[in-house]
């Protein structure tokens, strides 16, 4: 079985950006200074479309061809709706948390045009559910993972990051493909990049 999820990742300027924002809170702080907060790296930032989960290798055909059809029926479904295909436009901004305690998720989240992103992501699970492909039909919530501290910081360290992560405006950005991504569990997990289906 091979692990799948279909993500949105930010480009490399919208992620400095953040990246220097959270330098300076406490997160940061403690990751530099070697305690394990559990920082998500840069190059494994990204929003989830939609979560597979593990997968037969033999239905990865069945997996791209649909989400090809979903690129191309958002596509047309968003012509005919007068917006002429055109790509969600995001930028990070604010964040929250997850649970509570050592099970803490920390995350920032996104601005912009989040209703068209939502259309997207409903096209994706359509044709995910339509190829009987397994998926998390959870509520679509866009967001991206910073860190699991597990209780290395201080509930008001947590606090006093989570106030600043609310008030971040990032840079904006237009989303140019969906990315088909292999997930490599492990103390250092890899996020392998399998297709790419361009929006544009």
């Amino acid at each position: 079985m091979i692990r799948l999820f279909v993500g949105v990742y930010p480009p490399e300027p919208a992620c400095a950006h953040l990246a220097a924002m959270v330098a300076g809170l406490h997160l940061g702080r403690a990751q530099s200074v070697g305690v394990n907060v559990r920082l998500a790296p840069r190059e494994r930032w990204h929003l989830t479309m939609a979560f597979l989960g593990d997968v037969d290798p033999a239905r990865l055909p069945d997996t791209l061809d649909a989400l090809g059809r979903a690129v191309a029926g958002w596509r047309e479904a968003a012509s005919a709706g007068g917006r002429n295909g055109h790509a969600p436009r995001l930028r990070l901004a604010g964040g929250g948390r997850f649970g509570r305690g050592r099970f803490t998720i920390m995350w920032a989240g996104i601005g912009g045009d989040v209703a068209v992103l939502g259309e997207l992501a409903r096209s994706v699970r359509r044709q995910l559910k339509r190829a009987r492909l397994p998926f998390d039909d959870k509520p679509f919530r866009p967001h991206l993972t910073l860190a699991r501290p597990s209780g290395r910081l201080t509930p008001a360290e947590v606090a006093a990051d989570l106030a600043a992560l609310r008030g971040y405006q990032g840079p904006f950005w237009t989303v140019q493909e969906l990315r088909l991504v292999r997930s490599h569990l492990g103390p250092n997990p890899v996020h392998e990049q399998l297709a790419r289906f361009e929006l544009g």
